[in-house]
């Protein structure tokens, strides 16, 4: 009598599922080409479609990167084919040289990669003043003065985590907060009796008191206080790292929390805190890092 002979079942490489396609090197593009010292760019992360590129994140020089599927408003049929996420960053005003920037890109299949490089910048170039003022702004602060600077500061930097854990706010509405000239320009040098030099991180429109100052972009109020150099503030959280603020008021017209759109009067013109008359003093970060608020209103479409 014949029996059946009972044969093993192995599985072999043959039965073992393809492995994955090898993933395409990470195109990392910039704009503009030439990144400047102390402004706004965008970074943009692009992969082939069929990739499976979902999600990535990075660094520019020490502040954290925030990518978001970029708007296809092209008609080309070839975009169809990619996808392409983009994130704001910024060139310190001190940078030399270079930015170093790290990206990782996720897929869909858990699969990471990651790169490196380093991003050649332009000079920026900015003018040296020298200004003649009272000797109490001149002077050394004293103790008490440096106690509220470094509370100041610690609410500048919570504003500036805060805008890093917040969802980008802000599209593609950007505007100045006044329609007038600029009196004193980012990044100027600053020499005050010929003794203390220092550089102007902001910029300062013309105004008279009482003119009203208005919302540069979407988002929400972060904080409004009184601070010893820069008077009566508003911040405002734009999310995706971007904040801006809005000195020297003369009244505040919104309370923390309040949702603003661009172009929503946020308060008045003024001369409080330490400066010589009434004017806008008006300044946008990347984080932590103070950047040209013209470089923001370049970057629209």
């Amino acid at each position: 009598m014949l029996r059946a002979l009972a044969v093993p079942l192995t599985v072999g490489a043959a039965c073992d599922p393809p492995p994955p396609p090898p993933l395409p090197p990470l195109d990392v593009t910039w704009a503009p080409a030439e990144p400047v010292q102390g402004h706004l760019f965008v970074l943009r992360v692009t992969s082939p479609s069929d990739a499976g590129m979902v999600s990535a994140t990075g660094n520019a020089a020490g502040e954290e990167l925030h990518f978001r599927r970029a708007d296809a408003n092209s008609a080309d049929p070839a975009d169809s084919l990619v996808s392409v996420l983009e994130s704001l960053a910024a060139v310190p005003i001190d940078a030399t040289d270079t930015v170093d920037v790290w990206v990782s890109a996720t897929y869909g299949d858990g699969r990471t990669q990651s790169d490196s490089l380093r991003i050649p910048i332009l000079e920026g170039e900015y003018d040296h003043e020298r200004l003649t003022v009272a000797p109490r702004f001149g002077s050394p602060p004293n103790e008490a003065d440096q106690v509220r600077l470094r509370r100041d500061r610690f609410k500048a930097a919570w504003v500036a985590r805060g805008a890093h854990a917040t969802p980008r706010l802000w599209g593609n509405a950007v505007q100045l907060p006044r329609d007038s000239r600029v009196t004193s320009g980012f990044g100027t040098g600053r020499e005050y009796n010929g003794q203390i030099s220092s550089r102007h991180m902001g910029l300062d429109l013309a105004g008279r008191w009482g003119d009203t100052v208005t919302a540069a972009a979407d988002g929400v109020v972060a904080l409004v206080d009184d601070f010893l150099l820069a008077g009566n503030i508003v911040y405002l959280n734009h999310g995706g790292g971007l904040l801006s603020g809005y000195f020297h008021l003369s009244e505040q017209l919104v309370q923390a929390g309040d949702c603003v759109s661009a172009g929503t009067p946020i308060g008045l013109v003024g001369a409080s805190g330490r400066v010589t008359g009434p004017h806008l003093h008006w300044v946008v970060r990347y984080g932590t890092t103070s950047v040209d608020p013209r470089s923001l209103l370049a970057l629209q479409p």
